[in-house]
């Protein structure tokens, strides 16, 4: 089996400079990943690592994770305007816009 577990730090530090394998700790408190769908993934608290390694730089993450969706921000005159179109209800309206987040794709579901 190989294994690493009894070697020196300062052997390891050494071989995997050789290897073209460099480390950085980075000072952070908090790391913020923002998804393409509008929700945020939160590493908080955090450790980060920067590894550069054969010309390519990766960062390591580890920490407490928790999502965020985003609240989805409406008011009364877009469901109105959403129930009009539609011909459905106002609580109908608002059900089409709290799941897709926008005007015409609220109008667009409820008219199919």
């Amino acid at each position: 089996m190989f294994g690493l577990g009894g070697m020196n730090p300062k052997k390891m530090q050494g071989l995997m400079k050789q290897m073209g394998i460099s480390q950085q700790e980075i000072s952070a408190s908090k790391v913020i990943i923002e998804k393409t769908d509008g929700s945020n993934i939160i590493v908080e608290p955090v450790s980060v690592t920067k590894i550069k390694m054969q010309g390519q730089e990766t960062f390591q993450i580890v920490g407490d994770i928790k999502e965020e969706t985003p609240e989805v921000k409406m008011n009364e005159e877009d469901i109105k305007t959403v129930a009009e179109k539609t011909g459905k209800s106002e609580d109908e309206a608002k059900a089409a816009l709290e799941e897709t987040g926008d005007l015409a794709e609220a109008i667009i579901k409820l008219s199919e």
